[in-house]
């Protein structure tokens, strides 16, 4: 069997089953200056949700316990990994050494007009650069992106045009969404700089290819095995 009449069955599969939202979805075809986003959570959300990694399914990951919720649209951007490859970018632009990536997809801010009511969606944004964090040790970058084209933001090509308040609002919330009040514990998170399109556009292909090199023998091995069955 050819490898497009596998493709085409797996397309044809897809229709009567839902895709992995990290797996079964793609990146985008004009990615990196457009990205496909898979949204956890949104700014009305009292519960912090986030991705089943088996299931596919968004799970309840805690409640907002505290009154700083994410400002914007949160999520990942599909097909995409936080491995070596985005670790050594890191470690070049900081100048630190022993930085791991975070073994999750590449995490998306996607800053709109409008209100979004719900997560589990799919949607499409422009990145205009993105926040360099580093998390007890691993490289956890957010990528800073607009909708495409939402009425008020779709137009802005850089992040020096957002709003500084956009900016510092993002930075507040990643910096102290994991503290606990009335706690002596360490702060871990770490906000480096950040950066521009250009860079953005790095990140996400780093993290791509990261994502190849972890998942790459896995698909090859579903070609193979749909292959042999279907003979």
């Amino acid at each position: 069997m050819q490898k497009k009449e596998i493709q085409r069955f797996l397309e044809l599969f897809q229709l009567f089953s839902k895709p992995h939202p990290w797996h079964g979805i793609s990146t985008g075809k004009n990615a990196p200056k457009s990205v496909r986003g898979f949204i956890e959570i949104v700014p009305d959300d009292a519960m912090k949700y986030e991705l089943d990694k088996k299931t596919g399914y968004l799970k309840v990951d805690r409640p907002q316990r505290f009154s700083n919720v994410c400002p914007f649209p949160y999520g990942f951007v599909p097909q995409t990994y936080c491995g070596a490859g985005l670790a050594d970018y890191c470690m070049e632009k900081t100048g630190r050494d022993g930085i791991v990536g975070d073994a999750d997809p590449l995490d998306i801010c996607v800053i709109t007009e409008r209100s979004i009511p719900h997560g589990n969606i799919i949607l499409d944004a422009k990145p205009l650069g993105g926040i360099r964090m580093i998390d007890g040790g691993e490289a956890d970058d957010k990528i800073i992106a607009v909708l495409e084209g939402d009425s008020l933001y779709g137009h802005i090509e850089s992040i020096d045009d957002l709003y500084g308040n956009i900016i510092e609002r993002l930075t507040h919330y990643f910096l102290t969404y994991k503290e606990i009040p009335n706690t002596e514990a360490k702060k871990k998170i770490e906000i480096t700089d950040i950066y521009g399109k250009e860079e953005a556009y790095e990140v996400i292909r780093r993290t791509q290819r990261d994502y190849k090199e972890k998942f790459g023998n896995d698909k090859h091995e579903l070609f193979h095995i749909i292959e042999e069955k279907l003979r």
